[in-house]
């Protein structure tokens, strides 16, 4: 149970890290700052989901199945970058629409979408050893 609570504990503290990374990623000005602008926010947005949806569905299998998913919606959502009726048009004309659907369809986020869904893996990985860490014996 104990463990089960710290799994829980550091899911919210890596939300709490990688939305305010991704969002940051957008207005980084330093070296390299085109790349984090355009594709270091791809690379956490997918790990974000990768994360969110894990703490709903924490088991070995969700490690796996968690970041295909979560690549394969991303996908659509990029697909979906190139209509254009009103109703999308309105929902993207918002911030959150923008963060979440994007506005412009572009081939290279393919490649950082499946950047981040390994980094998710990884990640899951991680935070699946926590949930299952043996109790220490003193």
């Amino acid at each position: 149970m104990l463990q089960h609570r710290n799994q829980t504990i550091f899911i919210i503290i890596s939300v709490f890290i990688v939305v305010p990374m991704g969002l940051l990623s957008k207005f980084y000005t330093g070296p390299a700052h085109q790349w984090f602008n355009d594709y270091g926010g791809d690379v956490l947005y997918e790990i974000f989901w990768c994360v969110f949806a894990f703490g709903f569905f924490r088991s070995r299998a969700a490690i796996i199945q968690i970041p295909i998913w979560v690549f394969v919606i991303t996908c659509i959502l990029e697909f979906l970058q190139l209509w254009h009726p009103p109703l999308l048009n309105e929902i993207r004309a918002t911030l959150i629409g923008k963060l979440l659907l994007g506005t412009t369809f572009v081939w290279w986020d393919f490649p950082h979408y499946l950047l981040g869904c390994v980094l998710g893996w990884l990640w899951l990985q991680q935070l699946h050893k926590i949930g299952y860490a043996k109790k220490s014996q003193g």
